[in-house]
């Protein structure tokens, strides 16, 4: 049986990557007042999950509450104390907030998250790694950094663009039915929108339509067929349930610009001299 094969490859983008310096379970009470005339060495993360307390910077007052999470700079004149005799946070501090910006989080901003139980057991993990010091565990405790950090982007950005996470399912099930007829009413059925709402939305996430987006995905499949397989263009077109050979041939000229037989051509010729 041959499989229906798809490249799934990470853009080429500088990803800029925070590496953790240090991390705090704070339980304070009415005397905790701290003071950092110079502001804090790194940049640092506040993760409010009982009480509430207050960050003062640069003579702006900020109140963290319960369920907040709050980002700061480094250098910035600083202050912050306990107002409720009982505030519970996590402290983390690491070298650079280019992955905050880059996923476009808040900075200096006090967020509501209904994503703090998720949050305390990233915290407590990365703790007992630090704790234990496996082999590993560096590259571990930035793992969990990292995903604490995107645990809130995906948050903030479901609530801030109001993402449709039905299309999720319907984007997986392309992907893993090519060999099959998918047929516009089944995606309608799985997604509960009537198809006014499915077109608009499926447009907004992908730039194009399902039938173009259904079309993309079997000649990137189909490419995959001609680099590392001997079927013929007829059996490929049969497994990726296109008219005939003729039709597919058609479509995959006129998105890459030759025949899929020049195609298969050209790449074994690069093939052999390599």
């Amino acid at each position: 049986m041959t499989f229906i094969n798809i490249p799934y490859e990470l853009e080429k983008k500088d990803v800029p990557l925070p590496v953790l310096h240090s991390i705090w379970n704070v339980h304070a009470d009415k005397s905790y007042d701290v003071s950092k005339r110079d502001g804090f060495e790194f940049p640092c993360l506040f993760i409010t999950y009982d009480g509430n307390g207050s960050v003062t910077l640069a003579n702006h007052t900020y109140e963290l509450q319960k369920n907040t999470f709050f980002f700061v700079e480094k250098g910035i004149p600083a202050m912050y104390k306990c107002l409720s005799n009982d505030w519970k946070f996590y402290f983390l501090d690491f070298n650079q907030l280019n992955m905050t910006q880059y996923l476009q989080l808040p900075v200096r901003e006090v967020i509501s998250t209904g994503k703090i139980a998720e949050a305390m057991q990233l915290c407590e993990r990365m703790i007992d790694s630090l704790i234990v010091q496996n082999i590993g565990y560096e590259y571990a405790s930035n793992i969990l950094l990292q995903e604490i950090i995107l645990l809130f982007t995906r948050e903030h950005t479901v609530v801030g663009l109001t993402y449709h996470t039905e299309l999720n399912k319907i984007l997986i099930y392309m992907h893993r039915n090519l060999d099959k007829q998918i047929r516009i009413e089944d995606l309608l059925q799985l997604s509960g929108w009537s198809r006014t709402t499915f077109f608009s939305r499926f447009r907004t996430l992908t730039g194009l339509s399902p039938t173009d987006y259904l079309l993309k995905l079997k000649l990137a499949s189909a490419r995959v067929f001609l680099e590392t397989t001997s079927l013929s263009l007829k059996e490929i077109a049969v497994k990726l349930q296109f008219y005939d050979e003729f039709h597919f041939s058609k479509l995959f000229k006129k998105a890459f610009g030759q025949s899929p037989s020049t195609y298969r051509k050209l790449k074994v010729m690069v093939s052999e001299n390599f």
